[in-house]
């Protein structure tokens, strides 16, 4: 299984109204230390692919600006408010609340 397949295949079990960072979905995908490997993988995803790339943010719980995304960091924000996700007047998700806590993970 290549790199970015293990990617998506942990992003897409990231339920609705949740988020992962990019170091923990590297994490769970046995790529440790590769969180910037996931921002690659997820920066080829389409917007309206069936990978809710949308769900993953970076460790502070903030949606990374990225100059490739085209407009779509505000895109990102919509998407997660649009799933119940809040953010805090500093542009944060409370990790605490929102943060995938997987019981078991499908690597296909």
């Amino acid at each position: 299984m290549s790199s970015y397949s293990a990617i998506y295949d942990i992003v897409r079990q990231i339920p609705y109204g949740k988020v992962a960072t990019y170091g923990q979905v590297a994490e769970l995908a046995n790529l440790y230390g590769r969180a910037r490997l996931v921002g690659y993988a997820l920066y080829r995803v389409a917007v309206d692919s069936d990978i809710p790339w949308h769900r993953v943010i970076n460790a502070r719980g903030e949606v990374s600006e990225s100059p490739f995304r085209n407009g779509s960091d505000d895109l990102q924000r919509v998407l997660l408010e649009a799933e119940g996700i809040h953010f805090n007047s500093q542009g944060k998700v409370d990790l605490k609340r929102y943060l995938w806590h997987p019981e078991s993970i499908v690597l296909s």
